[in-house]
């Protein structure tokens, strides 16, 4: 593939990053409005909502696999895009509570697909000896996407707000205003989810892209490999490591805006939204420091130390003050940026064969984004959202325990700090 082709295509496929990420992580801003809006009685019929999402998800993500290895990667991600601009399309012209969760489920059934075909397509485009940059370039773009998605929330809300809001000044402001409930200013969110989805397919139909030929690792494997799989202790032990992490990802995210709100008084659309925000982005800056920390100490040590600060900080941020709960709830997400790589890699380092089905196996424990908020809604339901959030601990407890009883086969390499700065002596030196 030429240069410029190559770039041009990375950058399309960093679009789609951008695109997935906007969308699939504003949940936690919009339920504070959700609940008041819908009138919904308890917490638990709004936790229903990522759980059709992540639902959908976790049902998906093998099957698209198998729909790539039979179609190509044009139609699966042609149809990855079409399934959430359908269900966006749909909620947006129907602003009701049970279209919202359908709209969840089609949207999460899509984004299964994109992420199953985008992964092996930039390893295809940016080829084998820069993946690893390549997939890390990819989760900073998907980090900034998350940052942006809740100001932009923050930004419709205030801007169609009756007070604010005058016909004439913004051309898109005029068209959302005109499609857009009066009652419901954040239903203008999915008209500009509408707006994105519809660019995508547009590109994705007059792009060619490269063939995709799956590795062993990204294959979904044969039934045999799965059967053998299941009956391992430690494929159960490595999957409730990753619905533990989803669990507690998605269970701040989403019910930080709400818990800001119920204790401390906080205006879920303007400071709760900004906490998301910075959770996201706190995110994506401990992902890039946790690449510089993996070359100076062993991947099970971070990840108990990771899990022992992510703990206290949710304990902080539950039992603190208003400023002090501001501050550590998006702190939580600059401790457990590293965890879902560091299990996800000990895992696969645990066995010598079958990566590929127990890859698969892995990211369907991306189900946890439905379990964990559900049960986490459901004790707040019989109890508090404090006592409910506590459940978070526990997920973040199991993730620190992996971290002590994993015996990867092979360890990360690390380098002292002692080294580090000898090869950078030397390399001066030599200059």
């Amino acid at each position: 593939m030429k240069s410029n082709k190559k770039w041009s295509m990375l950058t399309l496929i960093m679009m789609f990053w951008f695109t997935i990420s906007f969308i699939t992580n504003i949940l936690g801003p919009l339920i504070p409005d959700i609940i008041h809006n819908f009138e919904l009685k308890d917490l638990a019929m709004a936790g229903f909502i990522p759980t059709s999402f992540f639902l959908a998800y976790a049902i998906m993500s093998i099957p698209a696999g198998i729909l790539i290895d039979k179609y190509g990667e044009k139609p699966v991600l042609f149809t990855g895009f079409l399934m959430p601009f359908i269900g966006t399309t749909l909620f947006a012209c129907f602003p009701f509570y049970l279209i919202l969760l359908l709209s969840s489920f089609i949207i999460g059934l899509g984004m299964a697909m994109l992420q199953t075909v985008i992964n092996p397509l930039q390893r295809v485009v940016g080829g084998e000896e820069n993946y690893a940059f390549i997939a890390e370039l990819a989760q900073f773009v998907f980090g900034v996407a998350s940052f942006i998605s809740p100001l932009v929330y923050t930004w419709l809300i205030h801007a169609l707000e009756p007070e604010v809001y005058q016909q004439g000044q913004n051309f898109l402001l005029d068209i959302l205003a005109k499609v857009t409930p009066v009652t419901l200013p954040w239903v203008s969110l999915y008209w500009v989810f509408t707006a994105l989805l519809l660019a995508m397919l547009l590109v994705v139909s007059f792009v060619h892209f490269p063939r995709i030929e799956l590795k062993d690792d990204e294959r979904s494997g044969s039934s045999s490999s799965y059967k053998k799989l299941f009956r391992q202790k430690y494929v159960w032990l490595f999957f409730l490591g990753i619905f533990c992490y989803v669990s507690t990802e998605q269970g701040v995210s989403i019910f930080m805006s709400t818990f800001l709100e119920q204790y401390h008084g906080i205006d879920p659309k303007t400071v709760g939204a900004q906490s998301i925000s910075y959770f996201w982005g706190s995110m994506t800056v401990g992902c890039l420091f946790g690449m510089f920390l993996l070359k100076l100490i062993d991947s099970k040590r971070l990840l108990q130390i990771s899990g022992l600060l992510s703990m206290s900080l949710l304990l902080i941020a539950l039992f603190g003050s208003a400023k002090v709960a501001v501050c550590a709830f998006p702190a939580i997400g600059f401790c457990i940026s590293m965890m879902y790589s560091i299990v996800f890699s000990l895992a696969l380092n645990t066995v010598a064969q079958n990566h590929g089905s127990f890859a698969g196996i892995l990211c369907s424990g991306i189900v946890g984004g439905a379990g964990g908020p559900l049960f986490v809604s459901l004790l707040s339901d019989t109890t508090s959202l404090r006592i409910g959030m506590l459940l978070i601990l526990v997920f973040m407890g199991y993730i620190t325990f992996i971290g002590f009883w994993a015996h990867p086969l092979v360890n990360n390499k690390t380098v002292s700090l002692k080294e580090l700065v000898g090869f950078k002596n030397k390399n001066k030196i030599r200059k």
